[in-house]
């Protein structure tokens, strides 16, 4: 492993700039050697940072890994307006599935295998967990209802979580490339009819 550069050498960063440099280092060391190989050590040395700074932002590997891959991923304020309620679902449908495709798929089967066997990290897991695609489907819903698409009063959390826990149990069980075929049938046979009521997917 390099060794570990001098801390007080280097141009000091905060905030949102060295929070950006661990995510792009953790992406790094799992797209190079896999969750397994991680440590907080090998992400402070490629991220030039410190591992006191590693530690006072996260608990352990887990919940730094789980952050690295939501950086990466779309966030609530990033939800799509195609002006239609079907080409949003479908959008953000592809774009999480094109992350997975990446270190971001391998960090999340990566915790989710360490989540299933060790307590601790599953504890990790649920208290940084964040719920975006969830939240990215509520703000499509709204924008679906204010152009009278469909009335939110129906969409329940089971309902809204019903097409993004599809993409997940295929990705699990499958693994990438999730083929668009998939996210399409997800969108029209699941999730319109859902949301919006039988034989929608024409309707949007």
């Amino acid at each position: 492993m390099p060794q570990q550069p001098d801390h007080r050498k280097l141009p000091r960063r905060r905030g949102a700039v060295l929070n950006s440099a661990i995510f792009e280092a953790v992406r790094a060391e799992i797209a190079e050697s896999g969750y397994a190989a991680l440590t907080m050590e090998s992400v402070a040395v490629r991220a030039r940072a410190s591992k006191a700074s590693l530690y006072r932002r996260w608990p352990g590997r887990a919940a730094l890994v789980l952050e690295a891959a939501y950086d990466a991923m779309p966030g609530p304020a990033s939800a799509p307006d195609t002006g239609s309620l079907r080409e949003d679902a479908l959008a953000i449908l592809r774009l999480v599935a094109q992350q997975l495709e990446g270190a971001v798929g391998q960090a999340m089967c990566g915790l989710l295998g360490e989540a299933l066997q060790n307590p601790k990290v599953a504890a990790e897991v649920h208290e940084y967990a964040r719920g975006n695609v969830a939240r990215i489907m509520g703000a499509i819903i709204e924008q679906a209802a204010a152009r009278g698409e469909c009335d939110p009063s129906v969409a329940t959390e089971t309902r809204i979580e019903a097409g993004p826990a599809l993409l997940r149990q295929r990705f699990i069980f499958s693994g990438a490339p999730i083929d668009d075929d998939y996210l399409v049938h997800v969108v029209d046979e699941v999730m319109l009819p859902l949301l919006v009521g039988p034989g929608s997917s024409a309707a949007c």
